[in-house]
């Protein structure tokens, strides 16, 4: 089962390197993504969606994943994905049984104005040299799928502590 990791940066570029690192990693397999986004809020408030785009089939489901994510937790479509009747009762559900209110909160709580954070959906990956490339951006986990341990790990190698 694919796990979803959420990594918060306190600027509006570090996610967008943080992704680029992440490509660059899946090249050399040590993270076997399904989907990658980012997401930016301006000084202004404003929300910019980047995401790792896949053949059409796959990339449009995930886009259509992200939009409902996004949207949940920021209370706007995101991706230009309309939140229709097709989509309205996925998107109740999705709100309802799989994405908690506590992981809400902490996204909302992190995404203050000037942030920026990276999503994951992560099938495989080789921990500890995952941990080693993206630890050089820092960053908070702000909710992970991931065993408590696996997140504390994580955590402290991206503060250099580890």
């Amino acid at each position: 089962m694919p796990d979803l990791i959420a990594i918060g940066y306190d600027d509006t570029t570090t996610a967008l390197q943080a992704m680029d690192e992440v490509g660059r990693l899946s090249q050399d397999l040590v993270i076997q993504p399904d989907a990658v986004a980012a997401i930016v809020r301006s000084d202004d408030g404003k929300f910019r969606t980047i995401t790792n785009q896949h053949e059409v089939g796959a990339g449009a489901t995930w886009g259509m994943f992200w939009g409902l994510l996004f949207g949940i937790l920021f209370f706007m479509p995101i991706l230009g994905m309309a939140a229709g009747a097709a989509f309205g009762a996925l998107g109740g559900k999705l709100a309802k049984d799989s994405i908690s209110k506590d992981f809400q909160d902490q996204i909302r709580e992190h995404m203050q104005p000037g942030s920026s954070a990276l999503f994951m959906i992560v099938e495989q990956m080789t921990t500890d040299k995952a941990v080693d490339g993206l630890s050089k951006y820092g960053g908070t986990v702000i909710k992970t799928s991931l065993s408590d341990e696996a997140e504390a790990e994580i955590q402290a190698h991206l503060h250099g502590e580890g």
